[in-house]
Order: C-alpha cells, then structure tokens, then sequence
C-alpha cells in the first residue's frame, strides 16, 4: 500500500467488523479507530487529524448518509468510503453524488478495502498540503508592500520592466528592485514559480 499518513476511522455497529478491520489496518501499518455509532464518532470527531472514514451505510439511530450530511455541515475534507450491504447500493450512489470518495458493496475482499483506503489516504494528504500551501503563499503576499503588488500583478502577465516602468512613470531601475523583493519575499525562484502561486492564491 505504501506509506500512508493518518487515521482510518471505522464506524460501523458491528463489533465483529470493527475488529476485524482494526486488526487488518493495524497489521499493515496504518492506525485504525474504532466507533461503535454514527453519534459517538461525530462526539469525538477531529478533522484536523489527517486520514478517511470507512462508514457502514446502514446502521441503528444514525444511518450513515445521515452521518455524511453531519459532516458536510462541519466542513469535513476527510474522505467517506461507504460499506454497503447488497439492498443499499441506490443509497451508495445517493451518498456519491453528495460527494462520498467511494462504496464497497458486502462481502468484499481485503485487498479491495486496503487499496481504495491507500486511494483516500493519498487524497486527503494531497488536499491538505494543496491548502497549507495555498495559505502560506497567501501569508507571503501579504507581506508585500502596494507597489510591490503591482508590479506583481504586471509581471505574472508577462509584462517587461520596461513597460512596467513607463506605465508608473519610475525608472526600469526601481522597477528591477520591486521585482527582486518580490521574488525574494514570495520565495519564488522563477518566473514560472510566480505564476503558479499568483494562480494559487487567485490573483487575477
């Protein structure tokens, strides 16, 4: 499966099936919670800890779509793989459009289970270095003065220092020196880097 960071949460009211998929987690490698309800996940429920949620679709109190919408409303990124009982495949399709990463319809093999986990570990740690990025280049831009946001802005369009100069009216020189603190404080290390945080934090 390779190597994964996070927590696999696994709600289901079966204690058989919670066992026996704690154990198989465990044993590759991969930390695995146990939550006996749909109530008593969300009661302790973390999103800032990174990982996925293996979630039973049908359960006594709090069905598992129920659980998902919960999660909706907090704002939830951690992906939702739904376990599914033959009947409940309509639910399944129902909880993918309400944007569920995947279903696995009962009996399913292990190997089954560990790759679409290995699949949700990885996305959740993609969105979530994608987000600390973008924050931190939106923290670097801040430090930037007015002008040297302008010049930004002139550059990432492809703009020459001499055109951004004559715009201004300030010679190319103080133009030049605008762009290197740019570069310096967004700790770009080229043009292209520039561009790709400008897109990142939506600067037009």
């Amino acid at each position: 499966m390779g190597t994964h960071k996070g927590k696999v949460h696994i709600v289901d009211d079966d204690d058989a099936v919670r066992k026996s998929l704690q154990l198989l987690f465990r044993t590759i490698g991969i930390d695995a919670v146990a939550h006996v309800s749909g109530d008593a996940f969300l009661d302790q429920f973390d999103d800032s800890v990174e990982g996925c949620i293996l979630l039973d679709i049908r359960m006594p109190g709090m069905s598992g779509l129920e659980v998902q919408k919960q999660l909706q409303e907090r704002g939830s990124t951690l992906p939702i793989i739904f376990i599914t009982g033959h009947g409940d495949v309509p639910m399944a399709v129902e909880a993918m459009q309400l944007g569920a990463f995947d279903f696995l319809q009962k009996p399913f093999r292990d190997q089954d289970l560990m790759d679409r986990v290995s699949r949700a570990l990885s996305e959740n740690q993609e969105q979530r270095e994608k987000t600390e990025f973008q924050q931190e280049v939106t923290q670097r831009y801040e430090t930037l003065t007015p002008r040297e946001k302008e010049v930004m802005a002139c550059v990432v369009k492809g703009q020459a220092n001499k055109v951004i100069a004559m715009d201004r009216d300030v010679s190319q020189r103080t133009v030049e020196i605008h762009r290197a603190r740019v570069m310096e404080k967004m700790q770009a290390r080229s043009l292209a880097d520039l561009v790709r945080m400008s897109i990142q934090i939506g600067l037009p």
